[in-house]
């Protein structure tokens, strides 16, 4: 198990209709918890809960739930909770997106598992690359992963994308996470979070 010293903070999220995990992300997840890293996650259903009952069925005790407002939808290990307050008057999607850009900005490493077309999944790395983060995007459908680590990986990812996807992460994307030369996105940590760490090695 990794000391305390090498352990990172992973955000585990994904796709709501994702909620059957493939033997390849379920062996990911058992990485992260074989090094003893910090994992902080949502409360949605599909990925989310789905990966939270991995946690749970491998008895492990590092998971922080996040949500946004003050109760979690699904919290199967009842594990400690992290509410997350929505801007006032945010409704639907906006609501939401409150909790998955904190864990974005406590996280070092985001670990995505995507439906292949939602949009929501794929902001939470676009999130990640502005804060300087990487992230593994983890495609169901197609079984690959894609390892994003920077803003010109991402630029290079969104020429993929179909143009619907493209329309709907700039309508959701704050201005901020869509061009960030203006305002650039804080780092913050749990608290006790460890120290920042800059390759995968060792972490998925």
């Amino acid at each position: 198990m990794a000391s305390s010293l090498t352990r990172s903070t992973v955000f585990v999220g994904g796709s709501r209709h994702s909620s059957n995990l493939p033997a390849a992300v379920k062996i990911r997840l058992t990485n992260i918890i074989t090094n003893g890293h910090r994992v902080i996650i949502g409360d949605a259903s599909g990925a989310d809960a789905a990966a939270q009952k991995h946690f749970l069925d491998s008895s492990y005790g590092d998971v922080t739930v996040f949500c946004s407002g003050r109760y979690p939808r699904n919290n199967l290990g009842h594990w400690p909770v992290h509410p997350v307050t929505p801007p006032q008057g945010a409704t639907g999607f906006g609501f939401y997106a409150a909790k998955d850009r904190a864990m974005a900005l406590a996280a070092d490493f985001g670990f995505m598992i995507w439906d292949g077309s939602s949009a929501g999944t794929v902001l939470n790395v676009l999130r990640l690359v502005r804060a300087q983060k990487i992230a593994v995007l983890f495609n169901v459908p197609q079984n690959t992963i894609i390892n994003v680590k920077s803003p010109a990986q991402w630029d290079e990812f969104l020429l993929g994308c179909s143009d619907t996807l493209r329309r709907d992460l700039r309508d959701r994307a704050t201005a901020e996470e869509w061009a960030p030369g203006e305002t650039r996105m804080r780092q913050t940590e749990l608290p006790g979070g460890g120290p920042r760490v800059k390759g995968l090695k060792g972490v998925l």
